[in-house]
């Protein structure tokens, strides 16, 4: 791999480096791309303001239970972490210091699913078999979704923030925002959906399922795509937010050190692997409006591929590998966070300013 990142000098460059004390479990950037926060696994949570400087703002100083969950609202008005302990806590960030304002205790609930509507401040997390509605502009709960059959697994908005879909043993279900008491839609799996993703565009939800298959809805066509042949449990997935000419976007899929691109050719998806991982891959994200896709992975490297194809550039930092990452919402930016409490961020282009405080 050193050879390939020797021969392989991209457009991207070190911008900036900071440290957590343990694991990063999650990293986000606000929605304007002005904020980048982080958590880890002792449980702190930082934030730095881009072009600020580099010293960064504590929220959390950590107290040695995990945060695996960090996510700012829609319009960037609040970030919200929960983990270990089962606290949800929100802190409202448009003011001249962060405010914690709210902290829901959940006793005895680990909490590893967690996310904002895309256009309301609406906040979803998993409790064992329910998922939990929370209005951050009010302070109340909104909302408790019963999945019934098994605990959640993972959830997810659609993107236009009128359903949420519920993953968990042989179903994803789909509930309106309109009317939460109203009967979900339901879509089958076979065995059970460990994770689930919609298409920028609403048009598409994936399922990556326990039997290491992957299955593919098109909204309102009751016959769905599947996907089989993983070598391992599908650990990551992530579409474009840009067609192909086929008008469809593309879907990645990380299983073991292998990394999956399909691309819709008439009516069927055509796979494309890229086999240059050595090791697990945590984190996929494709760069806003383009097909540019980054891996991360436990092997020390972030790759940079075109449709998955064409390897661009190799990133280094983290020499024990990596455990996520996120691409700015402007694309000229990437970050990741690395197992040892690394975090790193390239810029295309020429080096810019660092980040830090008010």
């Amino acid at each position: 791999m050193s050879s390939l990142k020797a021969k392989i000098q991209g457009e991207f460059e070190q911008q900036w480096r900071g440290m957590l004390s343990d694991y990063v479990t999650a990293i986000a950037w606000s929605p304007q791309g002005e904020i980048f926060a982080a958590c880890s696994a002792h449980g702190e949570v930082m934030m730095w303001l881009v072009g600020e400087g580099v010293e960064g703002i504590s929220l959390l100083p950590g107290n040695g239970e995990s945060l695996d969950c960090l996510a700012f609202s829609w319009d960037g008005q609040f970030l919200a972490a929960t983990g270990q302990n089962g606290e949800v806590k929100i802190w409202r960030l448009q003011s001249q210091q962060p405010e914690l304002v709210s902290v829901r205790k959940n006793d005895g609930a680990w909490i590893d699913r967690m996310v904002w509507s895309p256009n309301a401040n609406l906040l979803a997390f998993s409790l064992g078999r329910i998922v939990q509605i929370w209005n951050a502009e009010i302070g109340e709960l909104e909302a408790i979704l019963n999945f019934n059959t098994s605990s959640v697994l993972d959830i997810n908005w659609h993107p236009n923030g009128e359903s949420l879909a519920v993953a968990g043993y042989q179903e994803v279900k789909i509930w309106m925002a309109e009317n939460w008491n109203d009967e979900p839609s339901l879509l089958p799996v076979d065995s059970a959906s460990l994770m689930i993703s919609w298409s920028p565009d609403g048009r598409y939800i994936a399922s990556a399922n326990m039997d290491r298959s992957i299955t593919v809805l098109e909204w309102e066509n009751p016959n769905p795509w599947m996907m089989r042949g993983f070598p391992g449990k599908i650990r990551y997935l992530t579409w474009s937010d840009t067609a192909t000419k086929s008008g469809a976007p593309l879907l990645a899929a990380a299983s073991a050190e292998g990394v999956v691109v399909w691309e819709k050719k008439s009516d069927d998806w055509e796979a494309q692997v890229l086999p240059v991982h050595q090791d697990t891959v945590r984190s996929l994200q494709f760069q806003p409006q383009t097909h540019l896709l980054a891996s991360a992975a436990e092997d020390g490297w972030v790759c940079l591929s075109n449709k998955g194809k064409r390897i661009s550039q190799v990133l280094d930092g983290a020499a024990n590998g990596f455990s996520c990452l996120s691409w700015h919402p402007q694309g000229h930016l990437l970050a990741a966070g690395g197992n040892n409490g690394e975090l790193i961020i390239w810029k295309k282009g020429k080096r810019g300013q660092g980040f830090g405080k008010k």
